[in-house]
């Protein structure tokens, strides 16, 4: 009878601490949307809580989910994954706004290239999270045509950002 009654307790105990580190980069095509996901990210290295040591996140280009064979594949071929296997989001700069918002400066590097922009983010339940607008022309990349010019990649993407371990 006990291990009925645990069972359940453990099961939602372990969904309220289950929430990953995750990156999304959402993008549209002329014909529908995409989602390409990788949340096979560990504890970024560094801290929020000091300046002199923000995170850096190190995101493997073969973790990123598309969750569609031929996206994936065109994702990491584009990203040139086998020259490029990683990317970073590196946080230079994070203050408080007001609340649990917070304001950030942040390095994208994508195939050596490296962007900066500034990054709103909200703070919930221990769970900073932020989007951010990128563009592929941002790292030099051509935004991918498939089937002839009939899909065509919009250049604008959006890179959400969710950390767990605030």
């Amino acid at each position: 009878m006990k291990k009925i009654i645990i069972l359940p307790f453990l099961v939602l105990f372990s969904l309220g601490f289950s929430q990953e580190n995750m990156v999304e980069i959402l993008g549209k095509t002329n014909v529908n949307s995409f989602k390409c996901t990788n949340s096979q990210i560990s504890k970024p290295g560094g801290s929020f809580r000091t300046e002199t040591q923000l995170p850096v996140i190190q995101l493997k280009v073969t973790d990123f989910d598309c969750h569609n064979r031929m996206m994936t594949n065109d994702f990491r071929k584009i990203l040139k994954a086998d020259q490029h296997p990683y990317f970073s989001v590196r946080f230079i700069k994070f203050t408080k706004a007001s609340g649990n918002a917070y304001d950030a400066i942040v390095e994208v590097k994508i195939m050596n290239k490296k962007r900066f922009y500034t990054l709103n983010l909200h703070e919930s339940k221990g769970v900073l999270s932020g989007l951010q607008t990128v563009r592929f022309s941002d790292f030099g990349i051509v935004p991918p045509r498939r089937m002839g010019g009939a899909v065509v990649v919009r250049d604008h993407l959006e890179l959400n950002l969710r950390l767990n371990h605030f």
